[in-house]
């Protein structure tokens, strides 16, 4: 019975001893407070990088909307170069430097011409079930594409459902459905006198 207590005794100093000099043992610290920081350093890297390019790619939207509404404010683009398909395709053209080939499914285009440039301050958007509703006061639109002649008032409003690629980001990012983030641009100018 002496020797089992003698052995218990000389298990517990063994391991005491073990463990003090796993403590002391610094040749494995490098790696243990690497693998430590090395996930939250990634999260920011790519948070960082995800921000940078999508505030790109709205930058890059907004630019393509404001020169689409120059060209339609002085009459070098008119309803008929616009009319259908024709709008959303001359914005993807431009788009197709910071987006992928899914922009003709992913964009919005909304151009309309107004009475007052205080009616036009009144349309405004929502996210509902994960999708861009237009809004008029409090009544819902359809996207529409009706340019107006010299001199009148008009707005253009752009949406692209811009992808999340970072799939850890996609939770906190995304606003729509998808995993996707919307993108807005939108100019209200009245046309210039050029001949109808």
């Amino acid at each position: 019975m002496g020797n089992e207590i003698g052995s218990t005794g000389q298990h517990k100093a063994e391991r005491a001893g073990f463990l003090a000099r796993f403590v002391r043992n610094r040749r494995g610290s490098t790696a243990i407070e690497f693998s430590i920081l090395a996930l939250p350093f990634a999260l920011l890297v790519f948070a960082i990088l995800e921000s940078c390019i999508s505030f790109a790619g709205q930058e890059v939207m907004a630019n393509i909307t404001d020169d689409v509404a120059r060209q339609l404010r002085t009459g070098q683009l008119r309803p008929a170069d616009v009319a259908g398909n024709k709008l959303t395709t001359l914005i993807c053209g431009k788009l197709q430097i910071i987006v992928s080939t899914d922009c003709p499914q992913q964009l919005l285009v909304d151009l309309r011409e107004y009475p007052t440039f205080a009616d036009a301050a009144t349309a405004t958007f929502k996210i509902q079930n994960g999708d861009v509703v237009l809004m008029q006061g409090t009544n819902s639109q359809t996207f529409a594409n009706t340019p107006g002649l010299a001199e009148s008032k008009n707005m253009l409003r752009v949406f692209y459902k811009w992808p999340v690629m970072t799939d850890l980001m996609a939770k906190s990012m995304a606003n729509l459905s998808g995993g996707r983030t919307l993108h807005f641009a939108s100019v209200t100018w009245q046309n210039e006198p050029f001949g109808n």
